[in-house]
């Protein structure tokens, strides 16, 4: 083989190894993200039924007495 062209494919293929590495980080990006969007709206939700559950709990109790 030409060294000139075996130069070539050696450089090629280190782009192509180059973008899969930048692909996977972003995809780790992408994942971290939503894995914390999804941690607060569940925290919030919690929230959110807590207070409800306390509302109800509270209502109950009072017309008890």
């Amino acid at each position: 083989m030409h060294p000139q062209i075996l130069k070539l494919a050696v450089k090629m293929r280190a782009l192509v190894a180059h973008e899969e590495g930048q692909n996977l980080i972003e995809y780790t990006l992408v994942l971290v993200l939503v894995a914390f969007g999804a941690t607060a709206g569940v925290q919030a939700l919690g929230k959110g039924l807590d207070s409800a559950f306390t509302f109800v709990s509270n209502i109950l109790a009072s017309s008890l007495t």
